[in-house]
């Protein structure tokens, strides 16, 4: 699955769903001169979403559970401490712009925090570059796959 965009099945109907939205209104909607907005610009942000989903849906392995072998990957549901903060933070690895089942948040791989824990295995601890310069340490305490329904229980806090 390695280079493959991963989504779950419900990410995957919600990412058509929308393509198909922007494709009858791309269609019917036809940019003309207004003064009050910027038709030209929405016209060309729509092509380009068009052309993401588009991207998105033909590389995607959609809802193949990824192996529960402990590694950061995207479809997995990764519980974390940032730094020494005594709570953690659980988040499925999958592209961000598509929305989850469960409403458990979604970091995208590309994400500086997605980024830093791609890969690692649990009890790694991994440093991670934040757009503002501030670098933060993250520990992968649990990495398990995500089921589609809910977040898998997270590793006892302590």
């Amino acid at each position: 699955m390695a280079g493959r965009t991963w989504l779950s099945a419900q990410g995957h109907q919600e990412a058509r769903n929308e393509l198909e939205r922007l494709l009858l209104s791309h269609r019917s909607d036809r940019p003309r001169h207004d003064l009050d907005d910027d038709p030209w610009a929405r016209h060309e942000w729509r092509e380009r979403r068009i052309r993401q989903l588009q991207e998105l849906l033909l590389g995607a392995a959609v809802g193949v559970a990824p192996a529960d072998d402990g590694i950061a990957e995207p479809g997995m549901v990764l519980t974390v401490r940032i730094d020494d903060a005594p709570e953690t933070e659980t988040f499925l690895l999958a592209e961000s712009n598509v929305p989850s089942a469960s409403g458990i948040e979604v970091s995208s791989p590309a994400s500086p925090v997605g980024r830093a824990v791609l890969g690692a295995r649990e009890g790694d601890t991994r440093a991670c570059r934040l757009p503002d310069g501030q670098t933060i340490s993250i520990t992968l305490l649990a990495a398990r796959p995500y089921d589609g329904l809910h977040a898998p229980e997270a590793t006892p806090k302590g």
